[in-house]
């Protein structure tokens, strides 16, 4: 429905009203769903600090604890197409119960080997790689949950709110995981499987009031359908792209940062709260989401976004401190909220629901693959260039992936579909 009137069966007939929808406070099943991801990701977020540790305990290789990160996105990845597959073919709120299911399991195993002095590396790349494969299904499977108990009037605003989520989860979760990690190794694990089963109970109580499309004919031969049917329009080509580079140049500004305040004999406490800021910049810009989207067409928006990003990136490789530099990461993350919610009406609002699945998942594994190769290329160029020259030479990629958008008039020119709340 929309703020229009309908018109009377026979001409002449009085317009009449719609009713007032309810707030999306008073949706329970949206709220149910949002609960379940806020607790799922804090326990995300709170482990990913303590896997790194636990594996240093165990092996005392900073290279192995590093491998667990690669293998969970190698799995991500992998899993993201056939995910999209899955989503358009099967009911998308028992692929949500299935992904959770098989968190609540691995990070259980966890915890019972921690529990009884049996945790092997071992067992915890295989448990990276269950929590990377169940990311693509359960993260696209909520998305569309979302749109099947959300009306597309309140779809702008209820993704507004998943971006304060984000935005709590990475403030909260990174201090709650180390300081779990201190009380006890299994600790942060507990957390993170209660995080999950929280997830897992909302998802099986969430049930939408009318059933999600299919597409009975989705098999894995069709596996590609969500990139052919992106990669057809010039502006979403265009545009996703952008965003690839965008994660490419901006996913391992942590690990320079980390670098460059290290050269600067910051202590490991000034660190992390210095790193701080980029949450803090994703809680301020959730609530910038509508003034963006109002003030600049999507385009203008997205290019906007990639330049600020690359004027942070240089600032980042002359600011000094603990102080400057957290500034800078939260300016940097200002409209990182607007972009996700960009990349939703640009793209997924405009596919048909039975092939939204592949689309999504398309999306995120197109723009997904920007994060390891960023962070591979990273590495190198921090062992060649040190963090100042590094984060130079990221800050001049992003510039001219903005400067080369910006030479096109399509992406320039996009407007906001009529259909997206704006």
């Amino acid at each position: 429905m929309t703020a229009q009137t309908i018109t009377g069966a026979h001409e002449g007939a009085a317009a009449t009203p719609l009713p007032a929808l309810p707030p999306l406070r008073r949706n329970w099943r949206f709220q149910l769903l949002w609960l379940g991801s806020a607790s799922a990701l804090t326990g995300v977020t709170a482990a990913d600090v303590a896997y790194p540790l636990v594996i240093l305990a165990l092996t005392g290789s900073p290279a192995w604890a590093g491998l667990f990160g690669v293998f969970q996105a190698a799995a991500t990845v992998l899993c993201g197409l056939p995910a999209g597959v899955l989503l358009d073919r099967y009911d998308r709120r028992k692929v949500l119960i299935a992904a959770e299911s098989l968190r609540v399991a691995a990070a259980g195993s966890v915890v019972l080997a921690g529990l009884l002095g049996s945790l092997i590396l071992a067992h915890l790349l295989l448990v990276a790689i269950a929590l990377g494969a169940a990311q693509p299904l359960g993260g696209a499977a909520r998305m569309l949950l979302v749109r099947a108990v959300v009306p597309p009037e309140q779809l702008t605003a209820a993704l507004t709110q998943d971006e304060l989520r984000v935005g709590l989860a990475e403030l909260a979760g990174p201090p709650l995981g180390g300081f779990l990690y201190g009380l006890g190794r299994a600790v942060p694990f507990l957390f993170s499987a209660v995080g999950f089963a929280i997830s897992l109970v909302c998802a099986l109580i969430v049930r939408p009031q009318q059933p999600t499309a299919t597409d009975p004919g989705a098999s894995m031969r069709t596996v590609f359908d969500g990139i052919r049917t992106l990669w057809r329009t010039p502006t979403l080509r265009l545009a996703l792209l952008l965003v690839t580079a965008l994660n490419a140049c901006g996913a391992p500004i942590t690990l320079c940062v980390i670098y460059r305040l290290h050269e600067q004999s910051v202590p490991a406490w000034a660190i992390g709260l210095a790193l701080a800021g980029s949450a803090v910049g994703g809680l301020v810009g959730a609530a910038l989401v509508g003034f963006l989207h109002r003030r600049f067409r999507p385009g203008t928006l997205l290019i906007g976004i990639v330049a600020l990003d690359a004027v942070v990136i240089a600032s980042l490789a002359v600011a000094r401190g603990p102080w400057a530099t957290s500034a800078l990461l939260l300016v940097g993350m200002l409209g990182i909220p607007a972009l996700s919610v960009l990349l939703d009406v640009l793209i997924f609002r405009q596919i048909p629901d039975a092939q939204r699945g592949r689309a999504i998942s398309a999306t995120m594994t197109v723009i997904g693959l920007g994060i390891p190769l960023g962070t591979g290329v990273t590495g190198l160029l921090l062992a060649a260039l040190g963090g100042t020259g590094t984060l130079l030479v990221l800050a001049v990629a992003l510039a001219l992936a903005a400067l080369r958008a910006t030479a096109g008039p399509a992406l320039r020119r996009a407007e906001w579909p009529s259909s997206s709340g704006h």
